[in-house]
């Protein structure tokens, strides 16, 4: 039996939370191994597929695209279905996709399947968020989300360490198999430990009223719909920053090993140490981007305050990549797109937490899917300017400086749209803050 201990949540008695944020860690482990492994095998798929930088962006394109519509549909599933269903089916369904790039023989066959696990896979981070606020108080959102969103440089330190071996001993296609049947072994897991909060029999009473603790006051069953968020500035607030974000970070998935390969001549064996050095780089800064704010937040009660100063600084780390052209040792240029990285994560997990903290749980999955849509819509046109632009000059630099700006430019927008992060209160159908006015 639970005893209960009342206080803080250093005396609770029980920290299920917690397992469920570790099951949401290796998802998301698992989704961005599956995304990565094509960029890491393209170097190698080169002789057997035969595409260009521009038919290669376009296959990009196509997983940026399904990736966009999957998110705008995950987004409202997750505030309509169970989370253990929609996490689970979608976990099945990434994985078959992932697994079917071993049947694909040419550039508009690797584009089919790259769209159907984009749109899979796209369920990830609204499901995840939705899941991260029924589960945790506000308090400790940006830690929980910086942990399991560590995953996403975990699978970035994984697959380069496993991926390249694989292929080399076993060709790429049953490299796409083994690799995507991880899930099934994640899908199990899922399956037996998920139940929701009130209901979990290994919450303790004080677990559950600490989570608890800054619920909605709004019944659950009342749904919101697109037109009524889209009203609201905080949401195209959540918006820019992700569309102007999001393409950077997609930019180091598909092309940092390329760009390892082109522009610096390292091959297929040589590969996995640079890149494991970028994303464990990005580990350190998932977390600690969580943790800075939530802590910021414990010390001065300023949700507002804590958040953008946290993401100024992350903005701040990202600009030395514009310099990158000046950087003649690789080791020199490998650990400045790392703190980039890192940097990226840290303000990917405050840009995320910045929703629940201002809207109620019933609407996060919804604004964070129609956020990511629009993350997915400046990747998709990014990925269109880095195929023309290597096709035409073979160079990065200017893709990087275009990284190195994007963060600054974007916090300064979503302060104008969002300057106090005044919570919104929901009721019904219909949106009204009671402070401020909608655009």
């Amino acid at each position: 039996m639970h005893t209960r201990n009342p206080g803080g949540a250093g005396e609770l008695s029980t920290r299920y939370r917690w397992t469920i944020c570790a099951m949401m860690f290796f998802a998301t482990t698992i989704n961005y191994m599956d995304r990565q492994t094509l960029g890491l095998l393209a170097p190698l798929m080169q002789a057997d597929i035969g595409w260009s930088q521009v038919q290669y962006a376009q296959t990009v394109m196509m997983f940026t695209a399904a990736y966009a519509v999957g998110l705008m549909l995950f987004g409202r599933i997750a505030d309509r279905v169970s989370t253990k269903l929609v996490y689970g089916g979608a976990m099945g369904l990434w994985s078959v996709a992932a697994m079917l790039h071993a049947a694909a023989m040419t550039v508009p066959g690797f584009g089919a399947v790259r769209g159907l696990l984009g749109f899979s896979e796209a369920s990830n981070f609204p499901v995840a968020l939705r899941t991260t606020a029924i589960w945790f108080p506000k308090k400790e959102r940006a830690l929980a989300t910086g942990i399991w969103n560590m995953g996403a440089t975990v699978g970035g330190v994984v697959a380069p360490a496993m991926i390249p071996v694989m292929a080399l001993l076993w060709g790429w296609r049953v490299t796409f198999v083994v690799s995507g049947a991880v899930g099934f072994v994640w899908l199990a897991a899922w399956l037996l430990v998920y139940r929701s909060p009130s209901s979990h029999p290994r919450v303790a009473p004080d677990e559950l009223a600490y989570i608890s603790e800054d619920v909605d006051r709004v019944p659950d069953e009342q749904k919101i719909g697109w037109l009524s968020v889209l009203r609201y500035r905080e949401t195209w607030a959540f918006a820019v920053g992700k569309f102007l974000t999001d393409p950077i970070w997609w930019f180091y998935l598909f092309w940092l090993p390329k760009w390892l390969n082109e522009a610096n001549g390292i091959d297929m064996q040589h590969m996995g140490p640079p890149l494991i050095v970028i994303y464990v780089m990005a580990c350190v800064g998932s977390v600690l981007g969580g943790w800075a704010s939530s802590r910021l937040i414990a010390r001065t009660q300023r949700v507002n305050y804590s958040r953008k100063l946290t993401m100024a600084v992350c903005a701040l780390c990202v600009t030395p990549i514009a310099l990158l052209s000046h950087f003649h040792t690789l080791w020199f240029a490998v650990l400045a797109v790392g703190l980039a990285a890192a940097a990226h994560q840290g303000w990917s997990a405050n840009l995320v937490t910045t929703v629940s903290d201002v809207f109620p749980r019933r609407a996060v999955g919804t604004v964070i899917g129609m956020g990511g849509a629009m993350g997915m819509l400046g990747s998709f046109l990014f990925s269109g300017v880095i195929g023309e632009t290597l096709q035409r000059t073979g160079q990065y630099w200017a893709l990087f400086a275009i990284g190195a700006l994007a963060y600054l430019v974007a916090l300064a927008i979503m302060h104008l749209l969002m300057p106090r992060m005044t919570p919104v209160v929901l009721t019904g159908s219909t949106v009204d803050s009671g402070v401020r006015a909608p655009v």
